[in-house]
C-alpha cells in the first residue's frame, strides 16, 4: 500500500507535470502564431527546464523535511515519557569513599510486557573495591544486573543496597556520579579525540591534560592518539573530510579512556577488550588489577584467562548465580566455569600444536 508520503509526491509531481506541459503548448502555440519569435521559444524553454528543476527540488525537500519531523516527532514523544526509576524525597548523601559495597538481595527482574524473569531471586556481595568478574553465555543475565545496580532499571523484587542503604534512597544524580560504565555497544563520538574522552565526565575541566593523559595511559589509548596528526586535537571519524578513522580495536581503547576518565568510585565494564588484540588486552587488565586496589573493577568478559586474578568470579546461568569464587576454587568445583576455561584452555592448547 502506498504511504502518505508516496502519495504526496506522485500528487505534486503530477501537477507539475501538467503545468508544465500547459505552459509547453501556450509557447509553442503562440511561436506558431507569430507572437513570440523563435529566439523566444529557446529562451523561455530552457527558463522554463531551470523553472521545473527548481521546483523538483523543491517538492523533494519539503518531502525530506516531512520525513524527518515524523522522526522528530517520535523523538520528542520519548524524551518526554516520564522516568520509571523511582525518586525517593529526603535521599540519603552518598558514601564517599564506599565502605561495604553492594550487597543484593533475593533481587528479581522483569520487564515489561514479558513474562520471563530476566533476573530470579540473586544474592550477592560485591565489596567496595577489588576486581569482581560476571560470566555467562548470551542472555544469562549479567548486563541487565549491571543496569540495576546502575539505576537504569529498578527491580521488581527484592533489595540493592550500598554500606546497607537501599539504593532508591539515594539521589539518582549521586548514585550515578558514582558509577562509570561502558557497555558493549559503545558510542564512536565524531569529535576530536580530547573531547570524545572528556565526555566521561562533562563536569571535569576540559583542559585537565593531567586526567585526560592518565586515562589514556590505563585503556592504551594514548599509543592511538600519538599516531594521529594533531594527537588530542585530531577529529575522529570520516563525518567530517579531516577526520581520521579508526579501527574497531582504537575505538574500543578511546571508549575505555573515556570511560576511565570519570573520578568514580565503581567502574562496570562489559567485554571492554573485545576488538583489541593480545598484547593491548593483556596491558588493559594489568592495568585494570591495579585500578582495582582503590575502587571496584566488575567485568563482564567471555575470555576467562583475564579474570584468573579477581577476587571473585559469578557465574550467571539463566537468570540466576550458579557458581561463585576465585579462580583456583572454581576451577577445583570442577563446575559449569571450570568447564568454560577448559574448553577455552583445550582450543589455545589446539592452536599451538598446529603451530
Amino acid at each position: 500500500m502506498m504511504s502518505y508520503e508516496a502519495r504526496y509526491r506522485l500528487m505534486a509531481q503530477s501537477v507539475t507535470g501538467v503545468l508544465v506541459l500547459g505552459i509547453y503548448i501556450f509557447i509553442i502555440q503562440e511561436t506558431i502564431y507569430g507572437n513570440l519569435k523563435l529566439g523566444d521559444l529557446v529562451l523561455y524553454s530552457q527558463v522554463l527546464q531551470r523553472g521545473q528543476l527548481a521546483l523538483s527540488k523543491t517538492i523533494f525537500n519539503l518531502g525530506e523535511v516531512h520525513e524527518h519531523s515524523l522522526f522528530l516527532s517520535d523523538l520528542f514523544a520519548f524524551l518526554a515519557l516520564p522516568s520509571s526509576i523511582i525518586r525517593v524525597k529526603g535521599s540519603y548523601p552518598f558514601p564517599k569513599p564506599i565502605q561495604q559495597g553492594f550487597s543484593i538481595k533475593n533481587v528479581s527482574f522483569q520487564h515489561k510486557n514479558s513474562a520471563r524473569k530476566a533476573i530470579k531471586k540473586i544474592n550477592l556481595e560485591i565489596p567496595a573495591r577489588g576486581m569482581v568478574a560476571l560470566i555467562g553465555e548470551n542472555g544469562s543475565g549479567k548486563t541487565t544486573l549491571v543496569k540495576l545496580l546502575c539505576r537504569l532499571y529498578d527491580v521488581t523484587d527484592g533489595d540493592i543496597t550500598i554500606d546497607g542503604i537501599d539504593i532508591q534512597k539515594y539521589a539518582v544524580q549521586d548514585l550515578q556520579s558514582q558509577i562509570s560504565v561502558m557497555f558493549q555497544d559503545f558510542n564512536c563520538y565524531q569529535l576530536t579525540a580530547k573531547e570524545s574522552i572528556w565526555f566521561g565526565d562533562i563536569s571535569a575541566d576540559q583542559f585537565d591534560n593531567v586526567r585526560l593523559n592518565s586515562a589514556a595511559q590505563d585503556s592504551g589509548a594514548d599509543q592511538v592518539i600519538e599516531g594521529l596528526p594533531k594527537k588530542y586535537e585530531t577529529l575522529l571519524g570520516k563525518w567530517f573530510k579531516s577526520g581520521e578513522n579508526l579501527s574497531g580495536g582504537q575505538w574500543q581503547k578511546i571508549a575505555l579512556a573515556r570511560t576511565l576518565f570519570r573520578d568514580a568510585q565503581i567502574t562496570i565494564l562489559d567485554e571492554p577488550t573485545s576488538s583489541m588484540d593480545a598484547y593491548a588486552e593483556a596491558n588493559v587488565f594489568s592495568k585494570l588489577r591495579e585500578l582495582a586496589s582503590n575502587r571496584l573493577v566488575l567485568v563482564i568478559t567471555h575470555r576467562l584467562a583475564n579474570i584468573r586474578f579477581a577476587d571473585c568470579i559469578y557465574v550467571m546461568h539463566s537468570g540466576e548465580i550458579v557458581e561463585s569464587g576465585t579462580h583456583d576454587e572454581l576451577i577445583s568445583l570442577g563446575g559449569e566455569y571450570a568447564h568454560l576455561f577448559m574448553l577455552q584452555a583445550k582450543n589455545y592448547q589446539a592452536v599451538n600444536q598446529d603451530v
